[in-house]
């Protein structure tokens, strides 16, 4: 008996200590419901979100993020002494840079100029090294500042390359979309995310479609090149990442830039959800489909996917409107 609560002592330690390793924080965030951004529509149409600020590194990226290093390391590529490089528009740097805090990996980042100043000044806490390109060029010139570095990089550099890595896809085939089949029960008819590296639509998306043939899939893209989408791509426009399949998703929204910061706005007055400005695009696009499903008087669950928090963003003048 002593022996068996001896191994029970242990095992609940062990638990313990890895209940409080960063990486193992990342993933099963919670599902949102809404009561008044919502409430025109019927109960057989419900919109629901992942708050994926509970995340560690308070975005959806920590989930890449986690998986391209993780990949990484199981090939060899990434050993103690080896810098992580990559292209960002600050959450997958954030997530880069606290996951290589835990792990002892210098990390460096290529952004534009005009990011967010919270996101920079996470960025310098985590003591990342910082390399600010264009921000006329916005996230595709730091993507081919960190391209012209990698092809002449020394050994001692890992290129993470996120908008080309297929682990930033299989993140979300593999936790993502898994998440959100679970906690809706099955129920969850359409999936609504916005293009950005587009790791979540194509990896969410596969697996949801795996699950459920008939799910429908629907990106959301800026309704132009010049756009205040901070962390999303106007695709016809953009450098296309190489795990991006233009035919995959069912159908496509394009959201104004107003419309967003409106819908960001609701959410923190109406709803008491204070989140990121692509999370409030992706709720516009969520919203839409919904109508269209009440308009059509068919049932119907969507389910989105709210990026981050508004904490990084909070020094932009929309908020004051």
């Amino acid at each position: 008996m002593a022996i068996a609560v001896k191994q029970q002592i242990e095992e609940a330690a062990d638990a313990g200590d890895r209940s409080l390793d960063i990486e193992r924080q990342i993933g099963n965030t919670p599902l949102l419901s809404f009561r008044r951004v919502t409430r025109h529509l019927p109960p057989a149409v419900r919109v629901l979100a992942k708050a994926e600020w509970q995340n560690p590194g308070g975005s959806v990226k920590d989930r890449a993020a986690y998986f391209i290093i993780r990949q990484a390391e199981a090939e060899g590529r990434l050993q103690p002494g080896v810098t992580i490089m990559d292209s960002t528009s600050g959450n997958t740097g954030i997530a880069y840079a606290m996951i290589g805090a835990a792990k002892g990996y210098p990390v460096k980042l290529f952004l534009p100029e005009n990011v967010s100043p919270e996101r920079i000044a996470i960025l310098r806490a985590y003591d990342a090294e910082l390399v600010f390109t264009d921000p006329l060029e916005g996230s595709d010139g730091a993507l081919q500042c960190a391209r012209a570095l990698a092809a002449k990089a020394p050994r001692r550099v890992f290129y993470a390359d996120q908008y080309n890595n297929p682990a930033n896809a299989r993140a979300h085939f593999e936790g993502t979309g898994l998440e959100i089949w679970r906690d809706t029960a099955g129920a969850v008819t359409h999936f609504v995310a916005g293009l950005g590296t587009s790791g979540t639509v194509m990896g969410a998306g596969r697996r949801l479609k795996a699950l459920n043939p008939a799910m429908q899939i629907v990106s959301v893209e800026p309704d132009s090149p010049l756009h205040g989408l901070e962390g999303l791509k106007h695709m016809a426009s953009a450098i296309k990442p190489g795990i991006y399949a233009g035919d995959f998703a069912d159908s496509a929204l394009f959201v104004r830039t107003e419309a967003a910061h409106a819908m960001a706005r609701r959410l923190a007055r109406e709803e008491g959800y204070l989140v990121g400005i692509s999370a409030a695009a992706a709720m516009v696009g969520a919203l839409r489909v919904a109508e269209q499903l009440a308009e059509r008087e068919e049932p119907g669950t969507v389910v989105t996917l709210f990026p981050d928090n508004a904490y990084k963003y909070l020094s932009e003048a929309f908020w004051r409107a």
